[in-house]
């Protein structure tokens, strides 16, 4: 058996693991991603991209490319349970207030680039089937290739094999409904099919004991999301049908439409599972493969990605010595409560959007929605959502700490920059906006100053700033402690010097 050695393998190469090798190489990190799957699989899938999840794809220079592949889509915001007022996020300051379409493989396809060209390895074609943990590291067996790290990262969806190699209890609870996902193409359509993306409330319709969601990719090509009663006790690995497809496709839009080809089909459920810890010794869990949740409101790719940009930092500082105690047990601390709230509210979500909602619900619906043209309610619901509102809870009485950092325009001695132009290298970055920071204090590595005017007030005169965006250290006085500064830099990013 061969064998070989890294610093951390990945496992599973969907958006979740990608993004955290990247993350990983762009710090030094030696990693191997293994994948089970030969070639990525051209599916749509999650194809949506939140605003947050867009902000911190832009602050690495990735957002770009995606663009350039995404779906046209009416500049309308997100939905909360499919209900019929668009989500918000202006409020935010954000300047993604929409979500993005891009089909998932090819968020695949540009991080992989990406990845490689960042100095990691990408091992296709390996299934993993053995995990072996020690004090000082672990061992990965995949495929006739033993692999010793000294960190594993689990992304390897909601079957995860690691996760089951280590007999790891996933508690939850099992999916009530069961739907449909599909790539078709359609050789005619009647006037009920949507020619472009809108908001969700327009894309879901209800006919013939069916509900279905059709979803405009360019020319001919849709994805099809349905579902009906007898589908429950459907086995999620039963083939999907073309017979199936098409009587969907007739209930609710009509014999005028019709299948012209299956390009790939799978099962889902609503079933809600969260891993009770994120770190097992040497092995970590991200995406799926911590986490499952109904998917209404598209956030389980973006839900995956934010994990690893906020382990990514964490495990890379781990890895090269020079992490603060409690570091890298923070990613659990901070992340298992995000997939926490998203599975509550995604469970409320699926009671509100019952395709055959009782007489009960249907109230509770005409409530919730008159309660989302409420400007606060709207404001709350898409800071939730898009993930813009969320807050870590670390030390400071700043109002700003915790918090992402505000997508202001800044102008350096260089001209305007916008504050997604310093994350670039997957740095920390002390920004410092009343030239307060001492001229001679010695930052470690790995943590830029950047001197800078903001063109609005944002309540502080300096910043520091994690690689994932979010602000761990604020002033609002008229000169920064030097001593206070480094003692966060020490207890929140590094202890390097």
């Amino acid at each position: 058996m061969a064998e070989s050695t890294a610093e951390v393998v990945v496992v599973g190469a969907g958006p979740t693991g990608l993004t955290l090798a990247y993350e990983l190489a762009l710090a030094g990190v030696r990693t191997l991603l293994v994948e089970q799957l030969p070639r990525r699989v051209e599916q749509v899938k999650g194809g949506g991209i939140q605003p947050r999840t867009a902000e911190l794809l832009d602050s690495r220079g990735l957002l770009e490319p995606l663009l350039r592949r995404a779906v046209p889509r009416d500049p309308v915001g997100g939905h909360f349970a499919a209900l019929p007022v668009p989500l918000d996020c202006t409020p935010w300051r954000t300047r993604h207030p929409f979500p993005i379409a891009i089909p998932q493989w090819e968020i695949e396809e540009v991080l992989e680039e990406r990845v490689v060209a960042a100095g990691a390895r990408v091992l296709r074609g390996a299934a993993v089937s053995g995990v072996e943990p020690d004090a000082d590291g672990v061992v990965v067996t995949a495929d006739g290739l033993r692999v010793r790290a000294r960190h594993l990262v689990a992304c390897d969806g909601g079957h995860s094999t690691v996760r089951k190699l280590l007999g790891l209890p996933f508690p939850g609870r099992p999916g009530a409904h069961q739907a449909v996902l599909a790539d078709i193409r359609l050789s005619a359509v009647s006037p009920l099919v949507p020619r472009q993306i809108g908001h969700m409330s327009s894309l879901t319709r209800r006919a013939g004991g069916h509900w279905a969601m059709l979803v405009p990719l360019g020319g001919d090509r849709y994805r099809i999301t349905f579902g009906h009663a007898e589908q429950a006790d459907t086995a999620r690995d039963t083939p999907v049908t073309r017979e199936e497809i098409t009587a969907a496709l007739h209930a609710v839009y009509g014999e005028q439409t019709v299948l012209g080809a299956v390009e790939n089909s799978s099962r889902f459920s609503d079933a809600t599972r969260q891993l009770e810890h994120y770190r097992v010794g040497r092995v970590l869990f991200a995406g799926d493969a911590a986490h499952i949740h109904s998917p209404l409101g598209g956030q389980g790719l973006n839900l995956g990605i934010q994990d690893a940009f906020n382990l990514g930092w964490k495990l890379a500082a781990a890895v090269q010595d020079r992490a603060p105690n409690g570091l890298l047990d923070s990613y659990h601390d901070e992340r298992h409560p995000v997939a926490a709230q998203v599975l509550r509210h995604t469970s409320a979500q699926r009671v509100l959007a019952d395709a055959n909602p009782s007489e009960d619900v249907a109230a509770l619906r005409d409530i919730v929605t008159d309660l989302l043209r409420l400007p606060d309610t709207n404001r709350h619901l898409a800071g939730l959502m898009s993930g813009l509102s969320l807050r870590y809870d670390l030390s400071g009485d700043h109002p700003l700490t915790g918090r992402r950092m505000p997508d202001a325009d800044l102008v350096t001695d260089a001209g305007p920059v916008r504050p997604a132009t310093l994350f670039g290298s997957g740095h920390a970055v002390l920004l410092d906006l009343a030239r307060t920071v001492p001229a001679g204090l010695r930052l470690p590595p790995r943590v830029d100053l950047v001197r800078a005017r903001c063109t609005e007030d944002l309540g502080a005169t300096a910043l520091l700033v994690r690689p994932d965006g979010y602000v761990c250290w604020a002033a609002d006085g008229s000169a920064a402690d030097g001593d206070a500064l480094l003692a966060a830099v020490a207890g929140s990013l590094t202890t390097a010097r």
